[in-house]
C-alpha cells in the first residue's frame, strides 16, 4: 500500500471527529485525555522512527539546515494564526497545519515503511481531535450541519497532497532526504509540544489524563516492538 493511500486513514479519522462533533461534542476532560493520548503517539514516533533515520546520516549541515527550516516554518505559521481573526483564517491555518501533517507523513514512508505505518497511527489520533475541534468552532457561526462537514471534508484533503508533495524527495540523495527528515522531525516536536499539549493543559488535569500521554508513548512502543 502506497503512502497516498495511508493517508486515507487520518482523513477518515478528520470526517469522523466532524461528525461526533456534529452529534455531540465530548466533554473537556474527554477531550484533553485525547490530546494527551495523541501528543504521546506523536512524540514516540518522531522519536523511535523519523529521528534514527536523521542520525543515521550524520550529517551536521543537513540536520541543520533542514531542522532550523522546520522550526521556522512552524513559528511562521503560529505567527500566522495569531495574526488573523475569523472563519477564514480559521480555515487556512488548519488547512496549511493538515498540509504539513501529510508532507511529514510522506517522508515518514520515505524513511521506512514501518516509520510510515506508526507515523499513520500517530497522526490518525492527531487529525481525529483536529476535526472535533474545527467542526466545533465552525458550528457557531454556520447553521447547516452539512455544509459544516464538507468544509472539514476539504480541508481533510490536503492530507493526501502534502503527501504527494514529499513524493519526489524520495529520488533525492540520502543526505537531502536526512534534510527533510530533519524538517518533519521538528514538524512533530512542534505539534506536540506547542499544539496538542498546550490546548490539553487548557483544561485542568487529572492524574488519569496526564497519563495518557505516557500510554500513548508505550503503546507506540509495544506496537513498534510487535511488528519487528
Amino acid at each position: 500500500m502506497s503512502a497516498l493511500a495511508y493517508t486515507l486513514v487520518p482523513v477518515a479519522a478528520v470526517l469522523l471527529g466532524s461528525l461526533v462533533a456534529v452529534i455531540r461534542r465530548p466533554g473537556d476532560a474527554v477531550i484533553s485525555a485525547m490530546q494527551h493520548l495523541a501528543a504521546g503517539v506523536v512524540f514516540a514516533a518522531a522519536a523511535t522512527e523519523i529521528l534514527p533515520q536523521v542520525l543515521h546520516q550524520a550529517s551536521p549541515p543537513a540536520t541543520l539546515i533542514g531542522g532550523g527550516f522546520g522550526i521556522a516554518v512552524m513559528l511562521g505559521l503560529k505567527q500566522i494564526e495569531g495574526r488573523f481573526a475569523g472563519k477564514v483564517a480559521l480555515l487556512v491555518a488548519v488547512g496549511l497545519d493538515i498540509l504539513v501533517d501529510g508532507l511529514v507523513l510522506g517522508l515518514a514512508f520515505i524513511a521506512g515503511a514501518k516509520a510510515g505505518l506508526l507515523l499513520t497511527i500517530a497522526l490518525t489520533l492527531e487529525v481525529l481531535f483536529l476535526g472535533l475541534s474545527v467542526t466545533t468552532e465552525l458550528a457557531e457561526g454556520v447553521r447547516s450541519k452539512l455544509r459544516v462537514i464538507a468544509i472539514v471534508a476539504g480541508l481533510a484533503l490536503m492530507l493526501p497532497i502534502g503527501a504527494l508533495v514529499a513524493v519526489p524527495v524520495a529520488a533525492l540523495p540520502p543526505v537531502v532526504i536526512a534534510g527533510f527528515l530533519s524538517f518533519g522531525l521538528m514538524a512533530l516536536l512542534y505539534l506536540v509540544t506547542e499544539e496538542l499539549l498546550v490546548e490539553a493543559h487548557a483544561n485542568p488535569d487529572t492524574p488519569l489524563v496526564t497519563s495518557m500521554f505516557f500510554i500513548g508513548f508505550l503503546g507506540l512502543l509495544l506496537i513498534e516492538e510487535s511488528l519487528g
